[in-house]
């Protein structure tokens, strides 16, 4: 069984920074594909960025350039660092991957979500 546990939400004004991870478990993390989704108020949940096994990485167009995805197996863990923070960017983020072994394969995780707010 798959767990993901994310951490680093906060407030940050404006054009700021933050970083997010997520520590994956119960699983072998080197060869989960990872993702970044995010959900804002009164919105669907959408991709934010993604990375596979093999560290190929894809971005949502409006994060494009500012945000950057990395993925640490050594540790398990993936990042989600957030440069050049605009209010749009305000949602409760959350960490995904699918089941790779067994009765798993294809099953979808997700962590509990950490809140990003972007405001002055």
């Amino acid at each position: 069984q798959v767990h993901l546990v994310e951490s680093g939400g906060g407030l940050v004004q404006p054009g700021g920074s933050l970083r997010l991870s997520c520590a994956f478990s119960g699983s072998i993390f080197a060869l989960s594909n990872m993702g970044w989704y995010r959900q804002a108020p009164g919105k669907q949940r959408e991709l934010v960025a993604h990375i596979s096994s093999g560290l190929i990485t894809d971005y949502a167009d409006s994060v494009k350039g500012r945000f950057t995805i990395s993925r640490d197996n050594a540790k398990s863990t993936v990042d989600l660092q957030m440069d050049s923070l605009k209010p749009e960017d305000t949602a409760v983020y959350y960490c995904r991957t699918e089941g790779i072994l067994g009765a798993d394969v294809g099953k979808e995780y997700w962590g509990k979500g950490t809140l990003v707010t972007v405001s002055s």
